[in-house]
């Protein structure tokens, strides 16, 4: 199938042209995912090693979301003195041991 066959065939997602109502309600629920999936539950943690502070929320005891307020490079030690800038990492050990502390301390609550 040539692309502009597939293009006509498929969408990624409806458009509801037409439905005005339908478009609303498309519109007023992806704003409730946005702020469920990207702004609610999340806590401030400082490093307790350089002060660096990060959005942080737990989604389970393995799963935990990060949303640095700076670049990372600019702000924490251990990703600014980092050779391969732009290379994958693991994060920083002291920015996951003070996440760690604050789930103990109870300033984040892990769901059930």
């Amino acid at each position: 199938m040539d692309p502009s066959t597939r293009a006509r065939r498929w969408a990624k997602a409806p458009d509801f042209a037409g439905q005005p109502a339908r478009v609303e309600a498309v519109r007023a629920q992806t704003a409730i995912d946005k702020i469920n999936y990207l702004d609610s539950g999340l806590h401030e943690v400082q490093c307790r090693e350089c002060g660096t502070c990060v959005l942080v929320r737990k989604n389970s005891f393995d799963h935990t979301s990060v949303q640095w307020c700076e670049d990372p490079a600019s702000v924490c030690p251990n990703f600014r003195d980092d050779a391969a800038p732009g290379a994958l990492r693991d994060g920083c050990p002291q920015l996951r041991a003070s996440i760690e502390q604050a789930v103990l301390d109870g300033r984040i609550t892990v769901p059930d």
